[in-house]
């Protein structure tokens, strides 16, 4: 008996033009579309991949090719057809790819045309394209027999096997541009300067291990390395294992600038500078997916440019981690969070402790005076209580300027209210969580105060020497020694 369907149905098929223009909108930039595509090449087994451009103004040809498994027919029709594979499948544990999309999606965020050229083994060498012009006229899914030169087939056939990515009409970024257009030439350069440096670190690991090599304009690009791991004064962190084992976590604290090269120096400061860079680097089967963000957890802070933490995801968590179509969003789950900050805290702590070496030796050489701390305790009837420092330089001369018995009563109000008992509750409970002084916000405040002592401490012709060794004991100047560097560098 022929079973009968629970709801009536009607076909909802996606009109073509609007789909494939809705594909140009997934945000990707010219780096990141590049990098989706050499994805491909390595999950193919590519060991090396070739990116050449041949400006031409507006005519410009960029091509993508690798030495990889290649493809017969019907693979690379199956390849060229959106959503070629299902996102919750089970896949190779070396796959790079998730949604089937990247390569549609990549290409057309950039082009309105693209060729996609392959040779697998004894197979003939074959080519299709997508025409997003052609498929707004028909509103057809349809392919096209096209490559803008038969030159590009010809170095296909002579490869045992490889795949090749043409684009060509450059429409988002190269559109009425001419050849001999020089300003819009040497934009194009800096773009190719930054899809370089861009590779370098995405693929670092590839590159450093000798999995894969890659070619710019024929030339090979070495690795970048965020963790100057074969710079003498890398601190590497002990390594953490999350997920049962899944997720491993690796903090790396950089040398301090004054202990590596110049040019090592500049080199390290990657695409955004040192202040960007700082952070977690999450890697999914080494490629990087995201460099240098704290992912909602801290602020980026000149103190801890130097801590840099590389997470380690399998594929079987993309969805877990909410890994997006051009693979440069994670976010992880709420359950691991506080692990992960917990292990973001201990390197970054002892990043800190990197970032002031110079200060810290200042400290050792100038100390000698008695410590001048914001709050003083107190015992009262055999309880401990604490009470602001009268004598501490900023609220002496706050108290002196405005003498008022309100300003002392709303003080007294203060220490008199301070919530020991919860204080030392939770420094019990999250003995990692309590923040230096002004620490997560503007430091205007504390450098104008420091700045004022000094100019007080000058006032009374005492010697720079001695204007620092005071400066160092006083809370919470002391937690911050380079800030009172700079002010002796200023003078000397």
């Amino acid at each position: 008996m022929k079973s009968e369907k629970k709801y009536q149905t009607i076909k909802a098929t996606p009109d073509a033009s609007s789909m494939i223009e809705t594909f140009r909108a997934v945000g990707y930039s010219f780096e990141t579309a590049v990098a989706d595509i050499i994805d491909n090449s390595i999950s193919a087994n590519a060991r090396n991949i070739w990116f050449n451009y041949i400006w031409k103004g507006e005519d410009t040809v960029v091509c993508i090719k690798d030495d990889g498994y290649g493809m017969n027919h019907d693979e690379l029709v199956q390849a060229m057809r959106p959503g070629s594979k299902h996102p919750l499948k089970e896949r190779s544990l070396k796959d790079l790819g998730r949604f089937g999309l990247g390569l549609k999606t990549a290409s057309f965020s950039q082009t309105r045309k693209f060729s996609l050229l392959s040779k697998k083994g004894d197979f003939k060498a074959i080519y299709w394209a997508w025409d997003l012009d052609h498929v707004n006229k028909t509103q057809e899914w349809e392919l096209i027999k096209y490559i803008p030169d038969n030159k590009y087939l010809t170095v296909i056939e002579k490869m045992s096997s490889g795949t090749m990515v043409l684009w060509y009409e450059l429409d988002r970024l190269l559109t009425n541009i001419k050849e001999d257009d020089d300003e819009a030439l040497s934009k194009f350069m800096e773009l190719m300067e930054s899809l370089k440096k861009h590779l370098s670190m995405v693929f670092h690991r590839f590159i450093e291990q000798g999995k894969i090599n890659i070619y710019f304009q024929n030339r090979k690009i070495s690795a970048w390395d965020p963790y100057l791991r074969k710079e003498n004064g890398v601190q590497p962190m002990p390594e953490e294992h999350l997920s049962n084992g899944l997720i491993t976590l690796s903090g790396y604290v950089l040398p301090h600038k004054s202990k590596i090269s110049e040019e090592t120096f500049r080199s390290a400061s990657g695409l955004k500078g040192w202040n960007a860079q700082q952070g977690f680097y999450i890697y999914r089967n080494e490629r990087l997916l995201v460099a240098g963000d704290w992912l909602g957890m801290f602020r980026k802070e000149e103190h801890y440019k130097l801590a840099r933490i590389m997470i380690d995801l399998p594929n079987t968590l993309d969805n877990d981690w909410q890994i997006d179509i051009k693979k440069s969003i994670a976010r992880p789950p709420l359950k691991i969070r506080n692990q992960l900050k917990a292990y973001a805290n201990d390197v970054r702590a002892c990043a800190v402790q990197v970032y002031r070496h110079r200060g810290k030796i200042i400290q050792r050489k100038f100390s000698s005076s008695g410590f001048v701390p914001v709050w003083l305790e107190k015992i009262r009837h055999g309880k401990r209580f604490y009470k602001l420092n009268r004598e501490h330089p900023v609220i002496k001369d706050f108290i002196d300027e405005i003498k008022n018995n309100e300003l002392s009563n709303l003080f007294r109000f203060i220490e008199e209210t301070i919530p020991i008992p919860l204080i030392t509750i939770r420094e019990n409970e999250e003995s990692e969580l309590p923040g230096l002084p002004f620490e997560g916000i503007n430091h205007e405040l504390l450098k104008e105060k420091i700045k004022e002592c000094f100019n007080d401490l000058l006032s009374q012709d005492l010697s720079v020497d001695r204007i620092i060794n005071k400066l160092l004991q006083i809370e919470p100047f002391d937690k911050y020694p380079e800030y009172i560097e700079l002010l002796k560098e200023e003078l000397c």
